[in-house]
């Protein structure tokens, strides 16, 4: 009998592995809209992954918007779940959102995470914070210490959209934070509120005295461009350019080169118009207000976003990568310059394989990553076919 058992285990054990095995072996085609295509190594499931970043180390961090955060191993296999994470409620668009690193991550261990807050006296009401943390990694687990919130989306109100939260620091030590209108419309335009904004401050929270609007004070000081709807990627491109790309209305999604100061135009312009189907006038019907380097109509519900930095695939340098929602895809786009001076961004491609994707991002090696959107989001490493 104890024979026949130990057989038993001995079979389920080997089926077990060899289940493991098969989704560690998992790949996905990815058709490319000019003919090429891409093949994904599935690596890792989560549930309602919203961002991922890269540690020096080569272990990398994921989260979840009901509010886990994972730390993953070298070869991106679920590692620990870090322990003393912001607790979060998530509705709507809201919960735990984006995580990067310190630029000297590798000499203090710190981090930031975003995330939604509700209003301690009004649970309706909510808003956007960033924390930042120390990050402790052992043998036996991994956790975030000395936690303080260094952001605040100020005023909080109701509604659980468009809270944007993207983060990046530039190459000198500045962190840009996207702030959405939350739905709202007007706050785009309000320079008493840091909403529909794009924003910059020092790595410890407080504001850079050289900030554009600086001498105002309160949160308007922190901003650096305005008239945003829902900005959700950013990133700098190898000239230290920064490019930013927003959910349009309906339709109109922008991929936007960020300049000090400037009011990209919403609610009073954009290329695509109220859902209610009421006409919004085009960017080039106000120049005043700074026109989007590449629209899409109909639009790519564009979330997470990189500026493919990496040797690995050379012929994508400079490239910028961004996942689609609506799209179902991982759209690339070129920049370049015409003999004016003027920037000339394209679409050059999107890959498919029926999946919303959520986030993009790349390791020091070179590799290109996306998180699918959804309650089984898988990880995917993505490599050129051929």
């Amino acid at each position: 009998m104890r024979h026949k058992i130990a057989i038993f285990f001995t079979l389920l054990m080997s089926s077990g592995a060899t289940m493991a095995q098969s989704d560690a072996m998992q790949q996905v085609e990815m058709k490319g809209s000019k003919g090429s295509a891409l093949t994904g190594e599935v690596l890792a499931t989560f549930e309602q992954p919203w961002a991922m970043t890269f540690l020096p180390d080569g272990h990398s961090l994921v989260t979840e918007k009901a509010g886990g955060l994972w730390l993953l191993d070298e070869d991106q296999q679920k590692r620990f779940e870090v322990s003393n994470v912001p607790e979060v409620t998530a509705r709507g668009q809201g919960g735990l959102g984006d995580v990067i690193i310190h630029p000297d991550f590798a000499s203090n261990n710190t981090v930031y995470v975003s995330y939604v807050e509700r209003d301690p006296e009004d649970d309706a009401y909510s808003g956007a914070v960033i924390e930042r943390a120390t990050l402790s990694i052992t043998g036996n687990g991994a956790s975030l210490s000395d936690r303080k919130i260094i952001w605040r989306q100020s005023p909080k109100i109701t509604g659980n959209g468009h809270y944007s939260h993207r983060m990046v620091f530039s190459p000198d030590g500045y962190l840009f934070i996207t702030s959405g209108e939350r739905q709202k419309f007007t706050p785009s335009q309000n320079m008493a509120m840091n909403l529909g904004k794009i924003l910059r401050l020092n790595d410890d929270g407080s504001v850079p005295k050289d900030n554009p609007f600086y001498d105002n004070g309160g949160v308007t000081a922190q901003i650096w461009t305005l008239g945003h709807r829902n900005p959700l990627g950013i990133d700098f491109d190898a000239q230290g350019n920064l490019w930013a790309h927003e959910m349009g209305p309906r339709h109109g999604d922008e991929l936007n080169i960020i300049e000090r100061a400037r009011n990209y135009g919403y609610p009073m312009v954009s290329q695509g118009d109220h859902y209610s189907g009421v006409k919004i006038p085009n960017h080039e019907d106000y120049p005043i207000f700074k026109a989007p380097e590449l629209a899409w109509v109909p639009a790519i519900s564009p979330a997470g976003f990189i500026i493919y930095q990496g040797d690995l695939h050379s012929g994508w340098t400079g490239n910028g990568f961004i996942g689609g929602l609506s799209s179902k895809a991982l759209i690339r786009v070129t920049y370049g310059k015409n003999e004016k001076g003027e920037w000339d961004v394209q679409e050059a491609e999107r890959y498919e394989w029926g999946e919303r994707v959520r986030e993009v991002e790349q390791d020091d090696a070179g590799n290109i990553y996306v998180l699918e959107d959804g309650d089984s989001g898988r990880l995917i490493k993505v490599h050129k076919s051929g």
